[in-house]
């Protein structure tokens, strides 16, 4: 696959995975933080930004997706990484960790999932993205993404600074709706295999990032932490599901205090 990659900073190697919507520029604020300690890598994932965005859902598969990311890091002498993701980046994450756990040094996963365990719940996920997928191809990208924003699990969002709510509107604007809807079909909730079962075979560090606010995620990522041997769960008070936009500086202070402590990064 072709993916359009910013690249900042040297020293070990940080993989920064964005979630749906996303792009490597809405991770502005932590590249600043980290390129002066670390050689920061972060893709547009598969559909999104500058990346590649075939037609077929089956490419955006997230155990496809996950050995495209193993040779990136493998060309570009980064592996093992530190792997850091958001939501799809999270899930994204858990599946490389799981797939190619050579290429891992350890993860810091931020409102993940482990996908949905009960087949008629994941076929009805499955069904409702398929739905959006289609809006998306019918209205276009402004018009999903002003709907997209009026979600409810963004409704913290109205305490973030103008600039910074301009920023994430603008990028997620820059997406073709072809790429969004065959992103959301291959690589939705609905189209992964649930993690739960193997959970417990991740042996990196991991550190588990969830906004208090966040009610449903929150519970989410208390399973992920729950199921990764010796995993660290760490509540970000007042912020919801995107805490490294709401919240950079803490984000960023745990992410840190994390690595510090890291047996493998220390």
């Amino acid at each position: 696959m072709s993916l359009n990659v910013l690249t900042a900073g040297d020293g070990p190697p940080l993989l920064l995975l964005h979630g749906f919507t996303g792009t490597a520029r809405m991770w502005s604020t932590q590249v600043d933080a980290w390129r002066a300690s670390h050689r920061v890598i972060a893709p547009d994932l598969l559909g999104h930004g500058g990346s590649q965005a075939p037609s077929d859902p089956a490419a955006y598969a997230l155990e496809r997706q996950a050995h495209g990311l193993a040779e990136l890091l493998e060309l570009t002498a980064a592996s093992p990484a530190t792997v850091v993701g958001y939501s799809m980046g999270a899930r994204l994450a858990l599946v490389l960790t799981l797939e190619h756990p050579g290429s891992v040094a350890c993860l810091v996963l931020e409102s993940p999932s482990a996908g949905i365990a009960d087949a008629r719940d994941r076929a009805a996920r499955r069904d409702a993205d398929e739905h959006l997928a289609s809006q998306i191809e019918r209205d276009g990208t402004d018009a999903f993404v002003a709907r997209w924003e009026a979600m409810p699990i963004f409704a913290s969002h109205a305490d973030l600074p103008a600039d910074v709510e301009a920023h994430q509107r603008a990028e997620r604007r820059r997406h073709t709706p072809a790429g969004l809807a065959a992103s959301l079909r291959g690589a939705g909730q609905g189209a992964m295999e649930p993690l739960h079962e193997r959970l417990p075979l991740i042996a990196a560090p991991t550190l588990v990032l969830a906004g208090a606010l966040d009610q449903t995620g929150r519970r989410r990522a208390e399973v992920v932490a729950g199921g990764i041997p010796d995993a660290r769960l760490e509540v970000i008070a007042d912020a919801g599901h995107t805490p490294h936009l709401e919240a950079p500086d803490e984000f960023i202070r745990l992410t840190n205090d994390f690595l510090t402590s890291s047996p493998v990064t220390a």
